[in-house]
């Protein structure tokens, strides 16, 4: 059964996740490094056998797009002609401070947090789509 990717996209790091072969569980998987980026996603769409990729939008609390959205929208365009691979976004506003809070929880060191935290966010960002798309998939 066909994977869905997740990608916490950052300037420097990006945090990924890929669902089960069900769609109903994120797991994260790891951080890459952004200068590394399109090569890793290929491996890993090839690797688990991608249909679709779900990227979180950092958009401001207000709703509207600031820098880094703009940076995460550049970097979808590249993404969906290197790929070719239908590519979502949903809001993560949250997700990383949500992210860090689950790791406070878990009295992971500073240094831990500071490795896991892209990761645990792709997964909340990831989980956020597969919890919607379930619902949507009973009532619809």
């Amino acid at each position: 059964m066909r994977r869905i990717l997740g990608l916490d996209v950052g300037e420097k790091r990006i945090g990924v996740a890929v669902s089960d072969a069900l769609g109903i569980t994120a797991q994260g998987l790891e951080t890459i490094k952004q200068k590394d980026a399109l090569a890793e996603i290929k491996s890993l769409i090839k690797q688990y056998d991608v249909e679709k990729i779900i990227i979180g939008m950092p958009l401001n609390m207000n709703g509207s797009k600031g820098e880094r959205a703009r940076f995460t929208d550049d970097f979808l365009v590249l993404l969906k002609k290197e790929t070719d691979i239908e590519t979502l976004t949903v809001d993560e506003r949250l997700t990383t401070a949500q992210g860090e809070r689950i790791l406070l929880e878990a009295d992971l060191s500073r240094k831990k947090r500071k490795r896991s935290i892209d990761k645990i966010a792709a997964q909340l960002i990831l989980q956020t789509y597969l919890d919607s798309h379930v619902q949507e998939n009973r009532t619809g």
